[in-house]
């Protein structure tokens, strides 16, 4: 099972997240390119500790949204998502190949997360930028998206993730981050689901729904201020499970 992490989050002087304590708890690294978070240096620092730590890099893109973090939903034409796509992929890449590392998958961020798991449109713009960069770069998303099928059809490599620390919804959706418990934050029952997750291939809805889902990767957040105690309690549990961690990359 792997184990990734959105990192690389800070931007000049504000700092969001302690990666230094998460890259040694995580196998993949979702790391923002510059449009939604990050910056030069922090791109480069995130990238130089991934190689040190072995450590998968992926470009986790996002809506042209500082101001925002990426949160907001833009309504970008076709061109427009193309281009801001295939910029963020050859701004990480030629970072990572500075310190020796690699960009090895794609992985979308907040509102554009959310958006391509249905709307097969903005899906389609950025497969076709991915595919322009790089036809057989990883895709990892939410099982059964939209993003994920256009991947696929296009010849990608795709990959599923599920969320430990997230409440799910009877229909397999995330609760929306608006609404209160969306985010669980007891390591314990965090470390719980996964290890379910990771062996049995399910999770609890928040009615008590139980939902068959196969990921190959979790989801931690990175961005909260137990995340740290809650990845190391996650990956505790899963050692103590008998599961290997490896990234899919």
């Amino acid at each position: 099972m792997d184990l990734n992490a959105d990192l690389g989050d800070s931007f000049g002087t504000w700092t969001m997240g302690d990666d230094a304590a998460m890259f040694p708890l995580v196998t993949s690294a979702s790391v923002a390119c510059g449009l939604h978070a990050g910056d030069p240096v922090t791109m480069l620092d995130t990238c130089r500790a991934a190689y040190e730590l072995d450590v998968r890099v992926g470009a986790h893109i996002g809506y042209p949204d500082l101001a925002g973090f990426g949160l907001r939903g833009l309504d970008m034409t076709f061109d427009d998502l193309f281009g801001a796509v295939l910029y963020q992929l050859g701004a990480l890449d030629g970072v990572a190949h500075a310190v020796g590392a690699s960009v090895d998958y794609v992985k979308m961020h907040g509102a554009l997360y959310d958006r391509t798991v249905r709307d097969a449109e903005q899906s389609s713009a950025v497969i076709a930028a991915i595919q322009a960069y790089d036809p057989g770069l990883p895709v990892l998303g939410f099982p059964g998206s939209a993003l994920l099928g256009i991947a696929k059809e296009a010849g990608h490599p795709v990959f599923s993730e599920a969320f430990a620390d997230r409440a799910y919804l009877p229909d397999g959706t995330l609760v929306p981050r608006s609404q209160d418990g969306a985010v669980l934050h007891d390591a314990g029952e965090v470390a719980r689901r996964a290890v379910r997750l990771a062996t049995a291939g399910e999770v609890e809805a928040v009615d008590g729904t139980v939902l068959r889902v196969q990921p190959q990767s979790l989801c931690l957040r990175g961005d909260t201020p137990e995340a740290v105690a809650t990845a190391a309690a996650v990956r505790a549990a899963l050692a103590d499970a008998g599961v290997e961690l490896e990234s899919f990359a």
